[in-house]
């Protein structure tokens, strides 16, 4: 009986060891949570943001305003060179047309009644057409004038008498003329 006591303590002795040698060894703690993250920061207190200024009112763009202006020259009897004193009038609508954004300027040339209507015509055109060339001459873009001839066709004087008396043709002067007429906007 001894040896199976024996053989029974050896047995359980074994198992025993056995036992703990088959026992896992206990799993490692597992790895700690990670932290919580920290709080977002209140929000601040803020005040209310005004909306941005108004952009500053630009000034109103100036509107265009028509400008018209006119200026009649007189001529000599039978003659289209402009006169000394309607030289300075040319000048004076010149210096009037510097700030003008210029659309046009007309010229008409007119006649007295003394000679052909053919001839007439034609004098009358070479009256408006030296006005076009000494307006030219000043600054006025020629593209910008236009000439035409009316002859004896619009009298602004009518005078009594025939042949080519110097009375007449003193009479007749206003009848001799070029007016011209521009026409353009300004700023203002």
């Amino acid at each position: 009986m001894n040896n199976r006591l024996s053989t029974a303590l050896s047995v359980i002795v074994l198992l025993a060891f056995a036992g703990c040698a088959a026992t896992p060894e206990p799993a490692p703690p597992p790895p700690a949570p990670a932290p919580k993250p920290a709080p977002a920061p209140a929000p601040r207190q803020t005040l209310p943001v005004p909306p941005p200024p108004a952009p500053a009112a630009k000034p109103a763009a100036p509107k265009p305003e028509k400008v018209t202006t006119a200026s009649t020259v007189n001529f000599d009897f039978d003659r289209y060179v402009i006169r000394p004193d309607s030289r300075s009038k040319l000048d004076d609508l010149v210096g009037k047309l510097r700030n003008v954004n210029l659309e046009v300027v007309i010229a008409v040339g007119h006649a007295d009644r003394l000679g052909g209507d053919a001839y007439n015509m034609k004098l009358s055109v070479r009256r408006a057409d030296s006005v076009k060339a000494y307006l030219v001459s000043k600054g006025v873009a020629a593209s910008r004038v236009y000439t035409e001839g009316k002859g004896e066709r619009q009298p602004v004087k009518d005078c009594k008498g025939s042949g080519k008396s110097k009375a007449l043709i003193a009479c007749l002067e206003p009848n001799r003329r070029v007016e011209t007429e521009a026409v353009g906007s300004t700023t203002k």
